[in-house]
């Protein structure tokens, strides 16, 4: 999935365990600027050190994935959690221009393959309705 949004707030990266590491950054995505959004998101392992040529009120463009994950407390109560885990972010200028908004990552339909069947069989825009 891809975002275009400003950056309102960059963290320092978090050392979680001896093998993981963190770094959270906070983006206003304005889709109505009357009512903008304030979503937080993470970089982890070798992205971290992306952020470090941004700077707080930067538009910028970030495609990530969404994360979910199951976990059942010491009660048995199951808890779920999600995540925005980015993994490239790059100046509004750098990135390809879009419609705005965030895209599904749907690519455009491949054109139809090529068949042996006379062209009236496939005529999908014919007038020729019986009725």
């Amino acid at each position: 999935m891809d975002l275009k949004a400003k950056i309102e707030r960059i963290f320092e990266a978090q050392q979680v365990t001896a093998s993981f590491r963190k770094r959270e950054f906070v983006v206003e995505y304005a889709e109505n600027p009357q009512y903008p959004e304030y979503i937080k998101m993470e970089m982890i392992q070798d992205k971290c050190e992306q952020l470090d040529s941004f700077k707080e009120g930067q538009m910028v463009n970030i495609s990530f994935n969404l994360k979910g994950r199951k976990w059942t407390d010491p009660q048995g109560v199951d808890k779920y959690f999600n995540t925005l885990q980015a993994w490239r972010i790059s100046t509004e200028e750098a990135a390809p221009a879009q419609s705005g908004g965030v895209d599904n990552g749907a690519a455009a339909a491949p054109p139809p393959a090529a068949t042996d069947e006379p062209d009236w069989l496939n005529a999908e825009d014919s007038d020729d309705l019986p009725f």
